[in-house]
């Protein structure tokens, strides 16, 4: 009944945009702090970026930042992760989060999750 679904992974090659979405079902995510995060074969799980109830705080991990732009449509009951200029190192199954803490960059933070979406970045 309480769900999150990613959408928007697929093969790009490097240099390349993806945009991704996380979709709210059976409640409202509003006053839910949003995380992405990854985790790439053989690696664990590692935080990606946030964004708090209040649209205007964001966090990024350094592998991101200047590349990568979390944003939430209250509205729509949706958050995305715009993802440009893609690294190889970008591939691994991408996952969002929502909890209580304010914009936390560790998976503990987090209540409910999704199931994921690839994102493969090759030539």
């Amino acid at each position: 009944q309480l769900q999150l679904v990613e959408s928007g992974g697929g093969l790009v090659q490097p240099g390349g945009s993806l945009r991704l979405s996380c979709a709210a079902s059976g409640f409202t995510l509003d006053s839910y702090a949003i995380g992405w995060f990854r985790q790439a074969p053989g690696k664990e799980r590692e935080a990606v970026s946030c964004i708090g109830n209040s649209p205007g705080f964001t966090n990024y991990a350094d592998s991101v930042k200047g590349r990568f732009t979390i944003s939430r449509d209250n509205a729509k009951n949706t958050v995305f992760l715009q993802m440009n200029s893609l690294k190889p190192e970008d591939t691994a199954v991408y996952y969002c989060g929502a909890g209580y803490v304010p914009c936390g960059m560790v998976d503990v933070d987090y209540d409910y999750w999704g199931q994921g979406t690839q994102v493969t970045v090759s030539s």
